[in-house]
């Protein structure tokens, strides 16, 4: 009989199959990306933590300049794995792969530099926030400070309106999208520019509830039936050239319960509310799109409730 957490980890993707992660080797934009961070945040003789370690290559990056790896993987399947591959690199025997959980374990000693990548777009599904957060509370209680340096350092999300096609051969069909953000995207027309709603920056505390509301201006005559939202993850910030290793999540497209008919120079309200690790149903299902006209008039509407009853 599985735990509660046990549950929630095959649901939030700690127990998918094991060729998802040699998936993950073969994108080079993650690979090249983590690979440049780790190599600039890891300095040598490091000791380096990995949260989540998959197959061992972002542990195998750090261990090419630290001395001492700990890798943390609660899946048994990706731990034979990670060894099996950490055997057949150089430098591989650095690197100290752990079956644990990563909301409990903490290294025998301090360590400079924590690589996490449990990484959703819109940090959904995955719990990146709560393991760092948990991370935090849990070193400086052993250790005290100060705390490591952590890959990635921080998020940057946003969210676009989008007029998005559906059409399937002919066949309506308005689903959950992941799109490459390196493609063109021939279905989906932006109706107006991104706006960020959220930055979480692991230096500190990160919330784990989202919530944001905002206006866009319509650039477009359309229909907005989608909302693109976008997640840039800073994996390291390089001061001496004033620039960031940084890493595009694919983007994800959600549709709207109910579409809204725009025309250029439309103002349109927005607003979400999720939490950090969540389903994407409960963004999905908090999303509200109005002119903002509208909205404005629900919000004088309800003043003059409240007043009426003062």
């Amino acid at each position: 009989m599985l735990t509660e957490r046990e549950l929630e980890s095959c649901y939030l993707g700690q127990f998918i199959p094991v060729h998802y992660h040699h998936n993950m080797l073969m994108d080079n934009r993650r690979m090249s990306g983590f690979k440049a961070a780790i190599t600039h945040l890891v300095a040598p003789g490091a000791k380096v933590l990995e949260l989540g370690g998959g197959t061992g290559v972002l542990s195998w990056f750090a261990a090419a300049k630290a001395e001492k790896v700990w890798c943390v993987e609660y899946n048994p399947d990706l731990v034979a794995e990670a060894k099996r591959f950490l055997a057949q690199n150089v430098n591989g025997d650095k690197v100290e792969v752990i079956q644990g959980d990563a909301f409990e374990y903490l290294p025998p000693e301090p360590v400079d530099v924590v690589i996490c990548e449990m990484i959703h777009v819109a940090m959904l599904r995955e719990k990146q926030v709560q393991v760092i957060e948990s991370f935090k509370q849990r070193y400086l209680e052993k250790f005290g400070g100060p705390l490591p340096l952590f890959i990635p350092e921080a998020m940057i999300m946003a969210v676009q309106p989008l007029q998005q096609d559906y059409c399937f051969e002919g066949y309506n069909a308005p689903i959950v999208q992941f799109q490459e953000p390196t493609f063109i995207q021939p279905g989906s027309v932006e109706l107006a520019q991104p706006s960020v709603y959220s930055l979480l920056d692991f230096t500190q505390a990160v919330p784990a509830q989202i919530a944001w509301q905002g206006v866009f201006a319509i650039e477009h005559d359309g229909t907005v039936n989608a909302l693109r939202f976008v997640t840039k993850n800073i994996l390291a910030v390089v001061m001496e050239q004033s620039t960031t290793v940084d890493w595009l999540n694919h983007y994800l497209v959600l549709p709207l319960a109910e579409p809204v008919s725009v025309q250029k120079g439309d103002q349109l309200y927005v607003s979400l509310e999720y939490k950090a690790g969540g389903s994407i149903p409960s963004l999905q299902a908090s999303l509200r799109a109005q002119h903002l006209h509208v909205v404005e008039a629900e919000w004088a509407a309800q003043s003059q409730h409240v007043a009426a009853y003062a």
